[in-house]
């Protein structure tokens, strides 16, 4: 009798290998196609400023989210990459438009303006926000959005509290829909309540979001104009820094183990090192680079020719991982979001510019 060798096991070299060779397919997959997305959508934005770079790239990876969904096991690797690494990196990049002497620079004026209407902002967030029934997380982000600097804000604060990628792109597009509200309706409220270009820099400065749409509404208003809301700007988008980390002290506190472990780490005699050791691990490792690319600026260790490349790599990082976070996004859960969501952004919006124009008045 012939017996027939019956070859039940495959050797598990091979397949080690075909798995890590998929696995890294499938993060070139992802990366490439939200690089190609982030890429278009930074042409675009250079082509058309009100748009944005951020907004062209979370709405067309939304787009083309069915197509991401069909293919998941190949593109999703490289999306989780883009969506949290390279996002923390381009906040990181972020820093070095940043100097505390613009701080300095943008008079005493501008802060009582920007610290009134972040906190009218964040207050009506929560309380309008539970009034409408938004979520926890997109009224966070819609308030961010709206009260610093619209999707670098957003992006910053998304990892921070966890956020999930139909809130982030629901955010985003809120955001991006009042921005463009803002370049049609600023400057001719601008000539009709008679504001100076000064005057007017301050308002678009603390009263538009991205960065784009402040030089496409001041622009218009006239070269001064744009200079004064570009500093305040700047110096309004620090204020990233105690949100994210108020921000990352609630939820690390919501998320905190009770009971017998919690009153352990209370013993007599380590209350320094505990709070020492809590308040190391509130801090975010991008933001934490954040604040040093800052202080490089400002002791002026970055070469001014640097700043430009790196201020448009950053733009490029956001886009390209907002182009992630769209193609993750899930449409249909988008649509059954509802309009809520908006007419939040809606009335944050409203309340900024009443607020930042009111406080203007009186200062």
């Amino acid at each position: 009798m012939t017996t027939v060798p019956v070859r039940e096991h495959r050797p598990a070299r091979p397949t080690r290998f075909v798995a890590a060779r998929f696995a890294a397919s499938g993060e070139l997959g992802g990366l490439t196609l939200a690089g190609a997305i982030g890429l278009a959508a930074t042409a675009v934005g250079a082509a058309c400023p009100v748009l944005g770079a951020p907004v062209v790239a979370v709405v067309g990876g939304a787009l083309l989210s069915p197509l991401a969904r069909r293919w998941r096991g190949v593109v999703q690797p490289g999306l989780d990459i883009a969506r949290v690494r390279l996002l923390r990196l381009s906040v990181v990049l972020l820093g070095a438009q940043l100097s505390l002497g613009q701080v300095a620079h943008a008079g005493v004026a501008s802060l009582p303006v920007m610290l009134t209407t972040l906190a009218a902002c964040l207050a009506g967030a929560a309380l309008l926000g539970r009034g409408l029934r938004v979520g926890r997380d997109l009224r966070v982000l819609i308030g961010v959005g709206t009260a610093i600097c619209g999707a670098s804000a957003i992006a910053a604060t998304s990892p921070t509290i966890r956020a999930r990628d139909p809130d982030v792109t629901y955010a985003v597009s809120t955001i991006f829909l009042f921005n463009v509200a803002a370049v049609l309706v600023f400057p001719p409220l601008g000539h009709a309540l008679g504001l100076s270009p000064n005057g007017f820099g301050l308002f678009a400065g603390t009263a538009v979001n991205d960065m784009s749409s402040v030089v496409a509404t001041a622009g218009s208003y006239g070269p001064a104009a744009a200079q004064q809301a570009v500093v305040v700007k700047l110096v309004r988008t620090l204020m990233i820094i105690p949100i994210v980390l108020t921000l990352g002290a609630l939820v690390r506190r919501r998320e905190a183990p009770a009971g017998p472990a919690a009153a352990t780490r209370r013993r007599p005699g380590r209350g320094g090192l505990v709070v020492a050791r809590r308040a190391a691990r509130l801090v975010p490792g991008f933001l934490v680079g954040f604040v040093l690319v800052a202080a490089a600026n400002s002791a002026g260790l970055l070469p001014a020719a640097s700043q430009e490349p790196l201020r448009r790599g950053a733009m490029v990082l956001i886009a390209v991982a907002l182009a992630a976070i769209g193609l993750a996004t899930d449409v249909a859960a988008l649509r059954r979001t509802g309009g809520r969501p908006l007419l939040l952004g809606l009335l944050l919006w409203v309340t900024v510019s009443v607020t930042s124009l009111a406080v203007a008045r009186v200062v």
